[in-house]
């Protein structure tokens, strides 16, 4: 991975031309060769609860209409739920940031998001995805709010560009909800995206939303990596499972 280099954002204030792009998330943003947004964690302890963002909706929307919008709920907001509830027509983080940015207020701070990239995804709706996710944290973080940077890559093609926006040394969270690990090809390329994860960022922290039950996990416990984990409830709901096996 070559070195983050810093590039200027164009001008945003063209006349007769409306940014439609979202320019205005990455002003004054470091860049990879690739153009991807480097998002730092600007959280400085580990999250004492994580709460979908379909479920701080509710809470938002429920003290709205109880006229208290000075609450605060003690946890951090994840997107590690299906990309109609956070990307959505009528619920995106993209077209809708200022909506998602008010909510966000009321918590501690946030996991990035995590749009999907599968594998069967066109390579550039995949780097897309991992620019939205890396540009709307950075934004976030502007703001003064705490963030974690998010790690997510796919096949090994990914890895060129997947890691270029995450910081070294640093706490960072990902998600294996949805990876389907139980099978041997899902844990294989799952591991080895995980190798080269640490070898190019090697975290000290990594907040895990799902399972960590798994080798590779091991490994880098062994690294001296803190494994933070958090189970989801389809991770509860295996655990329960294999101790009736």
């Amino acid at each position: 991975m070559k070195k983050n280099t810093v590039h200027k954002t164009a001008p945003i204030n063209r006349a007769g031309l409306t940014d439609i792009w979202n320019a205005f998330m990455v002003v004054n943003a470091t860049f990879s060769p690739h153009d991807i947004p480097l998002c730092p964690t600007t959280a400085k302890k580990i999250p004492s609860k994580l709460i979908g963002y379909d479920e701080a909706k509710t809470i938002h929307k429920k003290n709205l209409r109880g006229k208290s919008d000075d609450y605060h709920v003690n946890a951090f907001i994840h997107f590690y739920i299906d990309d109609s509830k956070f990307d959505g027509k009528q619920s995106s983080f993209w077209i809708y940031p200022e909506k998602v940015l008010e909510i966000i207020s009321h918590f501690d701070g946030i996991i990035l998001p995590d749009p999907s990239t599968y594998a069967d995804f066109p390579d550039p709706l995949k780097r897309w995805n991992y620019y939205r996710m890396n540009a709307f944290g950075f934004w976030v973080a502007s703001h003064g709010f705490e963030v974690i940077s998010n790690v997510r890559w796919n096949t090994p093609d990914t890895w060129e560009y997947c890691f270029d926006g995450n910081p070294h040394n640093s706490m960072l969270a990902l998600g294996t909800v949805a990876s389907s690990l139980k099978y041997k090809l899902n844990y294989a390329l799952f591991a080895d995206g995980l190798r080269k994860m640490y070898e190019l960022l090697t975290p000290h922290t990594l907040i895990v939303y799902g399972s960590a039950n798994y080798p590779c996990f091991d490994e880098l416990r062994n690294k001296g990596v803190a494994i933070i984990v958090f189970p989801s409830k389809t991770s509860e709901y295996y655990e329960r499972r294999k101790s009736y096996e």
